[in-house]
């Protein structure tokens, strides 16, 4: 599926300034989360150009524009819009320094029916905030039913059978000082090649159905600092009903993993039973997956410590 963003909710979100708003500027559709500088498409160069990106002029572009002629600026400029309906068009022209707009570029813009947007930003540092912005707005996404709190800073899906007990576990992790995203419905984005991002649906963002008391608004209930818009995932949390014929991993050497829009994800299984308190259960798993990224895995540190001895020939 091919997701889109208006080009009238980019400039908002960036405050950009309009020098010529093209008819239709309202009603572009940008499908693209790449950009591009269009310095050697000022001279002509057009293979592999790409006509779905937006196409910023910083400093380098602007200087080569004002070494040339009048004439030969209209020539560089209807190379970069082409016209509408012909052999493409690009979505909008970006200024960027806030430099003057050549009154050849506005004229051309009228022409190819091309928006030219201003920022006072310098060039490398809109450019990092405008990818980020696209990505975010275009990134592959799925929905997937479970919950995602923020738990010591990790990330944490938790997904598992309806009435496991997913939302009580969340609700017990946010009185222990966590923060919710989404509950029941996650909506899961790739935000990079190995990275994901998750998020609420909007219409439930915050909202927690609790069976036998409804649906509560965990902003209202526990505070602003309850709740949190959006965080990367790191961990996926499978809670399922204890089963005394399966052998659970009681060590944790080995990681297991799941995939989500093909990043994989590490995996732990945590059985459910009375007794158990899952929130502290949880709040461990959280803290075991930063210390791997650390490079630190308890499990490997024990069974090291158990070769050891049985090589030193030390009883246990």
């Amino acid at each position: 599926m091919v997701y889109s963003v208006k080009l009238s909710q980019i400039a908002e979100e960036h405050s950009l300034g309009i020098a010529y708003a093209a008819p239709d500027y309202d009603d572009v559709l940008i499908t693209s989360a790449d950009l591009n500088r269009p310095g050697i498409q000022l001279l002509g160069h057009l293979k592999y150009y790409d006509t779905d990106r937006l196409q910023i002029i910083g400093n380098s572009e602007h200087a080569l524009l004002g070494a040339m002629s009048p004439h030969l600026r209209r020539e560089a400029f209807r190379c970069v819009m082409r016209e509408r309906g012909k052999e493409g068009h690009v979505p909008a022209v970006i200024i960027a320094h806030n430099v003057a707009v050549m009154p050849e570029c506005i004229e051309v813009a009228r022409e190819c029916g091309v928006s030219v947007l201003t920022t006072d930003m310098n060039t490398s540092e809109f450019y990092a905030q405008l990818i980020g912005t696209l990505r975010r707005h275009l990134a592959p996404r799925q929905t997937v039913h479970g919950g995602l709190v923020e738990v010591h800073g990790e990330g944490m899906l938790i997904t598992g059978d309806s009435g496991i007990g997913k939302s009580e576990t969340a609700l017990e992790l946010i009185k222990r000082g966590h923060r919710l995203i989404a509950d029941d419905a996650v909506e899961i984005l790739r935000t990079s090649r190995d990275s994901l991002m998750g998020r609420s649906p909007a219409i439930i963002q915050y909202f927690m159905e609790l069976r036998g008391i409804g649906v509560i608004n965990v902003r209202n209930v526990y505070g602003i600092g309850a709740v949190k818009p959006s965080c990367p995932i790191d961990l996926v949390v499978s809670l399922e009903a204890w089963d005394d014929s399966r052998k659970y991993d009681r060590l944790g050497i080995e990681t297991e993993t799941t995939s989500f829009l093909d990043v994989s994800l590490p995996l732990v299984t945590i059985p459910v039973r009375p007794g158990r308190n899952l929130a502290v259960i949880l709040e461990i798993a959280a803290m075991t997956n930063r210390q791997k990224k650390f490079g630190y895995n308890a499990a490997e540190e024990l069974a090291s410590r158990i070769d050891a001895s049985v090589d030193a020939g030390i009883s246990f």
